[in-house]
């Protein structure tokens, strides 16, 4: 079934090269198509974003996960037109924000797009309510209503009691809830996250993350999520774009990053994941037409343990422990699929 929701950012064949003779290198790869190394030998110019076409539709958190130098921070900065693109386009809810004049993308920026980033930048000297409330200050928002904003917004980061505090006297992780605080004061609807969290320790890390996975499901925030780390990217995507040199070698959930990677690449950064809470029933169970036919009839219903097509492998395997009938995966009350032992194991494996 496809997705419904609204398209809320979309990039349409990205490019961004950078050098002088940047116009020159952007029409040679389209008349040639030379590599990034020609380009930059040719041209002296770095292929920053290569030919990048992504959508991100309402209320997803769409991780963009590379190493160091992939293209990710770049690719993201387009989307509130920080960089301008070589070629191609960025639209948000269908309007090219490079057609924007600069009054009007100071009012999208402002209204529409919240950003945090690892170093948080906070003024030292104002306190976590005025640090919140800059933004709207900018605006020439009243300060009645600045004040009432940021105390809505302290309470749903859980810094209460601390709205008169210094930046100084705050830990690494309150200080980064002042930063997703500040990007959240004005409720935009889109939030571009660069490696927001990657400075803190694992604990706190973990933490964050449940914290603002749970934020952003109550407040629907459309969400672009930077990381270098596939375990991050894994656990706070709903999509992941996983980006080498600029461009993008594969899309899709979790699950589907995990047990179908598009290349050599990709099945390197995932051959150290647990498949256990990525993999599901619906990935791995045979229909039951297909089981009968091999193993000639399903055991009654009533003897055989049962599962759900959403139930994840540590799931299904918690159900069949000394069990040696088949798990049969029900939906609406109908058995829609059969989990063997042998099945389950080769799904651990990655042998889906």
């Amino acid at each position: 079934m496809g997705d419904n929701r609204k398209v809320v950012v979309e990039a349409e064949n990205v490019w961004k090269i950078f050098g002088s003779r940047a116009d020159e290198a952007m029409a040679e790869v389209k008349k040639s198509n030379i590599s990034k190394a020609e380009v930059l030998e040719e041209f002296e110019c770095v292929v920053g974003v290569k030919d990048v076409s992504m959508s991100v539709r309402e209320g997803e958190v769409f991780c963009i996960m590379g190493l160091s130098g992939s293209g990710k921070s770049t690719l993201v900065r387009h989307v509130n037109r920080l960089i301008e693109p070589t070629s191609g386009t960025i639209a948000i809810n269908g309007t090219d924000v490079g057609s924007l004049n600069p009054e009007e993308l100071r009012a999208m920026r402002a209204d529409q797009i919240g950003m945090v980033f690892q170093n948080m930048a906070l003024l030292p000297h104002r306190t976590v309510r005025d640090n919140i409330a800059f933004s709207l200050e900018l605006r020439n928002v009243d300060a009645f209503r600045r004040a009432q904003a940021a105390d809505a917004v302290i309470e749903r980061v859980t810094l209460q009691g601390y709205g008169d505090r210094y930046p100084s006297e705050l830990s690494g992780g309150m200080q980064q809830r002042v930063g997703l605080a500040r990007a959240l004061a004005a409720d935009p609807e889109i939030l571009l996250m660069d490696e927001p969290f990657s400075a803190l320790d694992p604990l706190i890390r973990r933490g964050l993350q449940d914290e603002f996975l749970a934020l952003s499901k109550e407040m629907n925030k459309t969400t672009l999520f930077i990381t270098h780390d596939l375990d991050e990217a894994i656990r706070m995507g709903s999509r992941i774009a996983i980006m080498k040199d600029g461009e993008i070698v594969q899309t899709g959930t979790p699950e589907d990053i995990v047990t179908n990677p598009a290349d050599e690449y990709v099945a390197d950064f995932v051959q150290g994941i647990s498949k256990l809470k990525l993999v599901f029933a619906h990935t791995v169970m045979v229909p039951v037409a297909q089981y009968e036919k091999e193993h000639k009839k399903l055991p009654a219903l009533k003897s055989c343990p049962q599962a759900g097509p959403e139930d994840d492998l540590d799931t299904l395997l918690t159900k069949v422990v000394d069990q040696d009938k088949p798990l049969v995966i029900m939906d609406d009350g109908k058995p829609v699929g059969v989990v063997t032992k042998d099945s389950l194991l080769h799904a651990i494996r990655g042998e889906t």
